[in-house]
């Protein structure tokens, strides 16, 4: 296995709900059913999440916000499922494995995400 690409990002947590309370809409856009009720810190994360995931992957202008999903395997480790638009540009470097860490503090919420081969 190889390290195809890594990701990172970091979200200010006030100013995010600030844009979610402000956009009507951009909740339903950036996240999908399950994710939607969570609390704003962790929909800060997942966000990050999927900001370091376009980034690991090159940041492709054709990724869709739904085609990456942030969810906690039995451990309550975070993992993530990919599909459509984000399967697709991850077969074409190879990415077939998926790492992600989230943390959130002081008002700051972070992700690092690392695709492997």
């Amino acid at each position: 296995m190889a390290i195809v690409g890594i990701g990172i990002d970091i979200v200010n947590v006030d100013r995010f709900v600030a844009s979610l309370q402000r956009t009507p809409g951009l909740r339903d856009r950036l996240f999908v059913a399950n994710e939607r009720d969570l609390p704003d810190v962790s929909l800060a994360a997942r966000f990050a999440a999927k900001e370091a995931v376009a980034k690991a992957l090159g940041a492709p202008g054709d990724l869709r916000w739904h085609d990456v999903e942030v969810v906690r395997d039995v451990s309550g480790q975070p993992t993530l499922l990919v599909s459509g638009t984000v399967e697709a540009a991850a077969a074409r470097l190879g990415a077939s494995r998926w790492h992600v860490s989230l943390s959130h503090d002081a008002g700051q919420a972070i992700a690092m995400v690392v695709a492997e081969s």
